[in-house]
């Protein structure tokens, strides 16, 4: 894994593009974080039978996740197939991290926001993708809200899988 970026609280009082654009940045350093200073072999850690939940599968998860909202539903751009899954194996994102390349997963995922920060940047919140979601049109403000909300849930099984690796809990 990379340098940690430092978590920054989001503003108490900003306008609405700033302030969504802050929580998502808060919780995608808080994933960054729960995974910060473990080896390989932790991050891929499963939780309990029958999940295949582990915090590099988290990782991987959110860098499709990313791509599919930002990319694929935003700029309209063909992203059918996943950097992890295929439609034989549409977990592939959670369940094939035992022999998985950590360091370029990372470096996977950072692209991914750093590609969604720039499809993003200066559009208006009532910016409507390019594409469809379950034949409905979505808006920039939609694809952040429904981002933070992604993140959060994602983020609380993160405490978890990290209690379980180390018992470091909290932030």
């Amino acid at each position: 894994m990379t340098e940690l970026t430092p978590r920054v609280d989001p503003p108490m009082a900003a306008d609405e593009a700033a302030m969504l654009t802050s929580w998502l940045d808060y919780h995608r350093s808080t994933l960054a974080l729960k995974c910060a200073g473990l080896t390989d072999d932790q991050l891929r850690l499963r939780s309990v039978p029958p999940s295949t939940l582990s915090l590099l599968g988290l990782v991987r998860h959110m860098a499709e996740v990313e791509r599919h909202w930002f990319q694929g539903v935003l700029l309209g751009e063909e992203v059918a197939t996943g950097y992890y899954w295929t439609e034989a194996d549409p977990d592939g994102d959670f369940d094939n991290v035992a022999t998985a390349d950590v360091a370029a997963d990372f470096a996977v995922w950072r692209a991914e926001i750093d590609a969604a920060r720039r499809a993003a940047a200066g559009l208006p919140l009532d910016t409507v993708g390019k594409r469809l979601r379950h034949d409905q049109e979505v808006t920039l403000r939609w694809i952040l809200v429904h981002m933070i909300e992604e993140y959060a849930r994602h983020n609380g099984h993160a405490d978890l899988l990290r209690e379980l690796v180390d018992g470091s809990t909290g932030e």
